[in-house]
């Protein structure tokens, strides 16, 4: 990248964009890198402490938008934090991240502030389901601690660990959100049907978790899974109430998913029902 810019837009005092003839509109993040900047003005790429590239053009109007709503101080916070995402995951980020998440965190602080607080029905199941986002998360909530003096509530770890898995797999994070409320309801659907109230410590809860979130994808993509018809039946004889329960949980996926879920599921979700009954 040549050394040499054109300021474009001062977004504030830290942000400005500019172009690069080859790069066209780059983001540049620098304690005081737009007071006083014209358009038109050269500027150097050592001037900037951070500088990106948003190569969509609807995204670098959504940024733009979003940092004139944004504290300049978390701006730079987040670019810190957003480099030292990219830094510990094997794959490139989507660029969307520096959009979603910031929009995320600066909403955040306010409502800490404020003294609001949302609870996260799906921080426990996040944990499980994706544990190296959630431990980036929890040390993200440290890096703002230290650099605002903020702690952020405990259930932002979790939706911060979504957003992370989002910009490294490009998933849509309503699709998640959507495939963690089924989980939920199955979960309720357990308890409910057994008239208990699961360990969410557990190991045998933590695998059951995965084999909903694995079971959810199969059927997502359309996967079979080849059924044991020896264990079906001894697993149907032995352990009924499991068997019918997992069969009505099977049926609520389909609906869920408005999609057809492989009948072999159900023998598998019998015998993890089985092992947490086995634990009560």
């Amino acid at each position: 990248m040549k050394s040499t810019f054109l300021v474009k837009k001062v977004l504030n005092n830290n942000v400005l964009i500019a172009t690069h003839d080859k790069y066209k509109e780059t983001v540049m993040i620098g304690k005081g890198i737009g007071f006083g900047k014209k358009g038109g003005e050269e500027i150097t790429e050592n001037s900037a402490e951070k500088l990106f590239i948003l190569h969509n053009e609807r995204e670098q109007e959504q940024y733009k938008m979003l940092l004139t709503q944004v504290d300049e101080k978390i701006v730079v916070i987040m670019n810190d934090i957003i480099s030292y995402i990219q830094q510990h995951v094997k794959t490139p980020l989507n660029e969307h991240i520096h959009i979603s998440l910031t929009d995320h965190i600066s909403f955040a602080i306010k409502r800490v502030k404020q003294g609001m607080d949302i609870n996260n029905p799906f921080l426990l199941e996040t944990k499980v389901l994706y544990p190296t986002e959630y431990e980036l998360a929890r040390h993200v909530l440290e890096m703002i601690k230290e650099q605002t003096g903020i702690s952020l509530p405990e259930g932002e770890i979790g939706f911060v660990a979504l957003h992370i898995h989002t910009a490294i797999t490009a998933r849509d994070l309503s699709e998640i959100n959507r495939h963690s409320e089924l989980i939920q309801t199955i979960i309720s659907m357990i308890e409910n049907g057994f008239s208990i109230t699961l360990d969410k410590e557990s190991l045998n809860y933590m695998r059951l978790i995965r084999h909903l979130h694995f079971a959810i994808e199969r059927a997502n993509k359309g996967e079979e899974v080849e059924e044991p018809k020896k264990l079906s039946e001894l697993l149907k004889k032995e352990y009924p109430l499991c068997y019918n329960l997992s069969w009505k949980v099977v049926k609520v996926m389909q609906q869920a998913l408005s999609r057809p879920v492989d009948e072999a599921e159900a023998v598998y979700l019998t015998m993890h029902l089985q092992r947490l009954m086995t634990k009560i």
